[in-house]
């Protein structure tokens, strides 16, 4: 156990003396009640500490908050969570050197080998270290070619349910190494097991459109789950298939139901992978994140050698603010990824999926100079690779190298708030490809709207919105347009409403941009929630907050900074204009109480940001507003 006076303020122990005899829940009274408001929430999680002593006990969540459905599970789940719980899981061989968690497997090999190949690709799948397992997986083929497992293991590496990605010809093809048909295949499984999982497949992998055979595949693994209760494979994959049966698109029962999953083998096996990281994936949000604290500190520590289980640790942390392990789990991902393509000849890399994150948690502390310097490195390396994304409609910016410089680039700019800097200036190799495009054209429209030129921003808005129609199109011309590809577009009509309104505060008219901004607000809280940094690049909340406090109307203007606050929490910049809302309105407590967060955060920053701390303090013979005064 880590030394408590090191902890972060959320894990502080929760009592559980009242609770019953080897479960402990990771609420108390306290949360089972309605909260009012969203400052009283926030203490409330400051003072939570899931990582109870006996934690994976746990089984049972019952949260609440207001405007919040109330959350339960069945009382399934909590047989199901004692149901594992004795029968235990047993430690199993992993690869020499590497370290990447317990699971117990057992399969019909012959061959020591080849199980011992086998259980290296699975723990390697349930991280989704995805090109690794493959390889442990074809391994073990060759080691024993009738093990059937094996192929079944290969085909489960080219599904990526949370990302919405799927090669169907590959798994096909990798099923019909066993046999190719679905009879000979269950002949070659010499268990009603393995028979099971393989049957599986054949619907993930069957005829019809991708969310058709992710329904049937969801109901064939909820089949298994019930055909063998105790095993832990069979629960978490029927976990992880109800997640990729909505696409990568949050739906809060669905995810919520594959938590309490998840959380059953974690409660039994606190050192398995997968069932850390899918209790991570259903719960990284900010309403659940606080649940998924205590899995995310375990896959931390059980799976160092995996770049995207130390990656997966700051879902959580960015969830909840805890800016320090973004930082801290980010570079300690790059360095893994880094030092493997090194090992396989390539050079490190200063973009993609986790240094975007990285970059993200460099601002959120206050350090724009690392962030910075990570920024110039990624932008060199996408200037000499002097290629254009070669998809136009990939709509991932991590998918290119221009996509995710461009995304970094755009974080920077909104963060720093920094519009004529010599990182404003650069240009990228666009090529035709949607994403960067909308990126690239949304960051300069408020480049120009911010620095009071009106009809540049707006030129910049119509081409915006003339790229906007033509991915409409494109989309919905689509065989079977993703749920994602609908996300996206809900996002593009947020980012053009902001649009509006600096074009608006750049023409002078406040009102007028305030309301672009308030339904910029209004859309964004329509969307489903998406994981990590902000999917809407400036939060619109904040955006709307700037805006009415440079227009004095302190009071609108700490409502909007809240909101945003609840959407994303310990958001520094939205915690600064709080702290600047209160002051004009003499509300010296709240000012105080934001200011702390924020020095609290920035107690690393550059000198720039402790120099606006120090501005910004607060003396005790400041005056309060009346009502603090009479208190």
């Amino acid at each position: 156990m880590r030394n408590s006076k090191t902890r972060h303020p959320l894990e502080k122990f929760v009592p559980a003396a009242s609770l019953p005899t080897g479960l402990h829940w990771p609420c108390n009274a306290a949360i089972m009640r309605q909260k009012s408001t969203v400052n009283n929430w926030d203490k409330i999680m400051l003072e939570l500490q899931v990582a109870v002593s006996d934690v994976f006990r746990c089984a049972f969540y019952n949260i609440a908050r207001t405007g919040l459905r109330r959350v339960c599970f069945l009382p399934f789940f909590l047989f199901l969570s004692f149901d594992l719980a004795a029968h235990g899981e047993h430690d199993a061989p992993v690869a020499p050197g590497r370290v990447l968690g317990e699971i117990s497997f057992p399969t019909s090999a012959t061959s020591p080998e080849a199980q011992a190949a086998f259980i290296r690709g699975m723990l390697l799948l349930h991280l989704f270290e995805y090109p690794f397992a493959r390889e442990e997986f074809i391994h073990a083929q060759q080691i024993e070619p009738g093990f059937a497992m094996a192929y079944w293991g290969e085909a489960m590496t080219y599904n990526h349910p949370i990302w919405d990605e799927q090669d169907l010809e590959a798994g096909r093809a990798a099923l019909a190494k066993l046999g190719t048909t679905a009879e000979l295949r269950q002949a070659a499984a010499p268990t009603p097991r393995e028979k099971a999982f393989l049957q599986s497949l054949d619907f993930l992998y069957g005829s019809g459109s991708k969310t058709q055979r992710d329904q049937l595949y969801m109901q064939a693994m909820e089949s298994t789950a019930a055909q063998f209760p105790d095993d832990s494979e069979a629960q978490l994959f029927y976990a992880l298939s109800l997640l990729g049966s909505k696409a990568g698109v949050r739906d809060v029962s669905t995810y919520m139901f594959a938590a309490a999953i998840a959380q059953s083998v974690f409660c039994a096996n606190p050192k398995h992978p997968g069932a850390a990281h899918y209790l991570i994936h259903s719960v990284d949000d900010p309403e659940h994140a606080v649940l998924g604290l205590a899995a995310a500190r375990a896959l931390g520590e059980m799976a160092p050698d995996a770049g995207h289980s130390l990656h997966m640790t700051s879902h959580i942390f960015v969830a909840l603010g805890m800016w320090d392990d973004v930082v801290k789990a980010n570079e300690a991902a790059v360095k893994v990824q880094n030092e493997m393509r090194v090992e396989m000849g390539e050079q490190p890399r200063h973009w993609g999926h986790y240094n975007s994150w990285l970059l993200y948690g460099y601002l959120e502390q206050g350090r724009a100079g690392p962030a910075l310097e990570l920024l110039n490195a990624a932008h060199a390396e996408e200037q000499a690779e002097k290629k254009s994304p070669e998809d136009r409609q990939v709509l991932d910016p991590d998918d290119s190298v221009t996509g995710s410089v461009v995304q970094m680039w755009a974080r920077y700019l909104i963060e720093t708030r920094d519009w004529n800097g010599a990182a404003a200036q650069w240009q990228f190799h666009l090529g035709d490809a949607f994403d960067p495009n909308l990126t690239f054209t949304y960051i300069q429209s408020l480049r120009a709207a911010y620095s009071g030129q009106a009809s540049l921003a707006a030129s910049y808005l119509q081409q915006f919105q003339q790229l906007r129609t033509e991915l409409e199109q494109a989309i919905s011309l689509k065989p079977e347009p993703a749920p994602s590809d609908a996300l996206y577009l809900q996002r593009l009509a947020v980012l053009e409403q902001e649009m509006k309104a600096g074009v608006e505060n750049a023409r002078g008219d406040y009102a007028a941009a305030a309301v672009f901004a308030s339904e910029a607000s209004r859309l964004e809280g329509e969307m489903a929630v998406a994981f990590g940094p902000p999917f809407v690049d400036w939060p619109s909340a904040e955006m709307l907050g700037e805006l009415l406090l440079d227009d004095h109307k302190y009071a609108e203007s700490a409502a909007a900074f809240e909101l945003e606050l609840s959407r994303a929490r310990q958001r520094t910049r939205s915690l600064l204009g709080l702290v600047q809302a209160e002051k004009k309105l003499g509300n010296t407590a709240a000012a105080k109480f934001a200011l702390q967060k924020l020095a609290v955060i920035w107690h690393g920053a550059d000198d720039t940001i402790k120099a606006l701390l120090g501005e910004l303090a607060i003396s005790d013979a400041e005056p309060g507003t009346e009502q603090e005064k009479n208190n």
